[in-house]
């Protein structure tokens, strides 16, 4: 498939990434298996803005068949996936319609170093936050709120120190998931594997479940393969 932009989106996107500060390294996950949906489009994307970030986003391309050393370093078994700030931040799946405005305005704050949190809530996740925590934000592309939330999460991993993985998930893409849980209204969240709110959480409520699920390790990745997905052999595509 083939990702279409008129001008005007990309003179906004460049006129977005003004406020970029610092560099941002995107890292692009994706198959050359043809089953992947989405694969050719979630590159098509990045390099989009790539393009129009005058320099500031460099992004760099894995697949399954040529680097899965790669995939295996950065824990990554869905494609196509995007991560952000080394993993600390993730897209599992294609962040198309409306979270591709979250996903801009997070590499706007991960450039800028800005989370946008209450100074509060920072000092607790440094001192209160002594495990580790993996959200999961569930979302479809058509969802107005689901960026919001997707947001959030992200900006804790900003500030998290490494303690805290943000991971977005496109449900279509990844129904297997949301029917682990059982979820079916987005935004989801889920915190260590806790289906904790439909919606978009107060920062403080999201402070206080993170700190409630927080445990010593978490796996990475976090799920199992999708039946439909990539297989342990990259010869067996």
């Amino acid at each position: 498939m083939v990702l279409e932009v008129d001008e005007e989106t990309k003179e906004a996107l460049k006129e977005a990434f003004l406020e970029l500060v610092e560099p941002v390294e995107c890292l692009v996950f994706t198959s050359k298996n043809e089953e992947c949906l989405y694969c050719e489009e979630t590159v098509e994307l990045c390099k989009l803005l790539e393009e129009t970030s005058n320099g500031m986003i460099s992004v760099k391309v894995f697949n399954k068949e040529d680097d899965p050393e790669v995939f295996n370093e950065y824990g990554v078994n869905r494609v196509p996936s995007i991560l952000l700030l080394d993993g600390i931040i993730r897209y599992t799946g294609i962040p198309s319609g409306e979270e591709i405005r979250g996903l801009v305005e997070t590499i706007i704050r991960i450039s800028a170093k800005a989370s946008g949190l209450e100074e509060n809530t920072i000092v607790k996740i440094k001192e209160e936050l002594k495990g580790k925590v993996y959200i999961e934000v569930i979302v479809t592309p058509t969802c107005p709120y689901c960026p919001y939330a997707a947001l959030l999460a992200n900006m804790f991993a900003l500030v998290g120190e490494g303690k805290i993985i943000s991971d977005t998930i496109e449900a279509l893409e990844n129904p297997d998931i949301a029917e682990e849980y059982g979820i079916t209204a987005v935004p989801a969240i889920v915190i260590n594997g806790n289906v904790e709110f439909i919606g978009i959480p107060h920062e403080e409520d999201l402070l206080k479940a993170i700190i409630k699920y927080q445990q010593e390790e978490i796996p990475i990745p976090w799920h199992r393969k999708h039946p439909h997905q990539l297989p342990d052999n990259p010869h067996e595509l």
